[in-house]
C-alpha cells in the first residue's frame, strides 16, 4: 500500500475545527507554565504526555481549563497565537478558522481590547511570516452558562471591540446538561451582526442536539456531529443542505466519545453524502495534528491521493474564506496533486 504521509505533508490544507488554547504544543505549554509556576501544569514537555491522558470527556475539560489558566496576559495571548500559526504552517495549513474563547481570558483579568489587539497582531504577523491565513471563531464555553454567552456575544458584535479577523460564532464545552436552545438569543445577535454559526453538537449527546443546533442556532456547520449517524433523516438533511460536519477522529477516541477508530462513523457520514471535513480539534492534547488526521481518514475511508485532495477541498468549500480565496486554495490543491501524481 502506498505511503501517503509524504503526499499529505505537502498537501495544502484548510482547518475548520481547531481550538486556540488546545493547539498549544508541549513547547508552548511548557513555556507558559514556566512563566506561571503556581500552576499545576507540568513544565517538562515529556511530562505533559501523561498529563494529557484523559479518562473521559469531563477529565479532558478539567485539564483543558488548567491550560487555559496559563494564558494570563496579553503577551501570553500573543505568544500562543503566533506559535500556533507557526505549527500550522509546518503542516502546510494555508487557512485556519481558530476557535477562541475570549470569555476565558477576560474573566481572568485580561483587558478586552488588549486581548483583541494581541490576537490580531499575531494573526497579521503570522500571515506575513508564514503565509498562513487565520480567521477567528468566538465560542461560548457552555459550562460557564448564560453569563459567558452574554459576554461572548457582546465581544463578538460590538464595534470597536470585535476583531477584524472574526468570521463566526460557536458553542463549545460539555453537551450533557447544557442544552443548545438556551443559547438561541446570543446566536441570533451574532448572526444579525454577520457572523456564521458553528456550534459543537452531537459529540457526546444524541442526534437531537444536532437538530437543536440547526433549528435553534442556525448552524451552518456542526462541530463533531458524531451521533448524526444514528438518525437517517438528519443525515439526509445535512447532505441536502450542505451543512458540513467538522469531524475530529482522534479527538473522539481520546475523549471516549467513540470507542475505537474502527468504530468511527465517518464512513457512514460520507456514504450518506454529507459534506465531511477532517480536523484536529486540540491536537497536542490528543497527540495528533492535521496531517495525522488526514492519514487516519485515508485509512478509514480507503482514500488515495485524489481522494485526500477531494477531502482537502471539502474544507475549502465549507470554510468562510472569501470566494476568490476559496478558488485560489482549491486550485493550489489541484496543482499540487497533479504535479505529485505526474512524478
Amino acid at each position: 500500500m502506498t505511503d501517503l504521509h509524504p503526499f499529505i505533508a505537502g498537501l495544502p490544507k484548510a482547518e475548520l475545527h481547531v481550538h486556540h488554547v488546545g493547539s498549544a504544543s508541549p513547547r508552548i505549554v511548557s513555556e507558559l507554565a514556566a512563566r506561571h509556576p503556581d500552576s499545576k501544569v507540568p513544565t517538562d514537555p515529556e511530562a505533559l504526555a501523561d498529563y494529557f491522558t484523559f479518562t473521559d470527556f469531563a477529565h479532558f475539560i478539567d485539564v483543558y481549563l488548567s491550560v487555559v489558566d496559563l494564558v494570563r496576559t496579553p503577551e501570553d495571548v500573543r505568544l500562543l497565537t503566533f506559535e500556533v500559526a507557526r505549527d500550522m504552517a509546518r503542516q502546510n495549513i494555508r487557512y485556519a478558522e481558530l476557535t477562541i474563547t475570549p470569555y476565558s481570558s477576560t474573566r481572568r483579568g485580561i483587558e478586552e481590547r488588549a486581548f483583541m489587539a494581541a490576537i490580531e497582531d499575531a494573526r497579521k504577523a503570522a500571515e506575513a511570516e508564514f503565509g498562513t491565513v487565520l480567521r477567528w471563531c468566538f465560542d461560548i464555553p457552555g459550562e460557564a452558562g448564560l453569563e459567558s454567552a452574554e459576554e461572548t456575544a457582546r465581544l463578538a458584535t460590538t464595534d470597536g471591540i470585535r476583531p477584524e479577523g472574526l468570521v463566526s460564532f460557536g458553542l463549545g464545552g460539555p453537551e450533557i446538561g447544557v442544552p443548545r436552545p438556551q443559547f438561541k438569543p446570543y446566536f441570533d445577535r451574532a448572526r444579525a451582526a454577520g457572523l456564521h454559526s458553528v456550534p459543537h453538537a452531537g459529540e457526546t449527546t444524541g442526534p437531537q442536539t444536532v437538530w437543536d443546533a440547526i433549528r435553534d442556532l442556525g448552524a451552518e456547520r456542526v462541530g463533531h456531529g458524531t451521533s448524526s449517524v444514528q438518525d437517517p433523516e438528519l443525515l439526509a438533511y445535512l447532505a441536502e443542505h450542505r451543512i458540513a460536519l467538522e469531524v475530529c477522529p482522534t479527538s473522539n477516541i481520546a475523549t471516549r466519545a467513540v470507542a475505537t477508530l474502527d468504530e468511527h462513523p465517518i464512513r457512514a457520514m460520507v456514504d450518506a453524502g454529507v459534506l465531511v471535513t477532517v480536523n484536529s480539534d486540540d491536537p497536542p492534547m490528543f497527540g495528533t495534528d492535521l496531517n495525522n488526521e488526514y492519514a487516519v481518514a485515508a485509512r478509514l475511508l480507503g482514500l488515495d491521493e485524489r481522494g485526500l485532495a477531494a477531502l482537502a477541498k471539502n474544507a475549502v468549500e465549507a470554510s468562510f474564506l472569501d470566494p476568490a480565496g476559496k478558488e485560489r486554495l482549491a486550485a493550489e490543491i489541484d496543482t499540487y496533486t497533479e504535479e505529485w501524481l505526474a512524478r
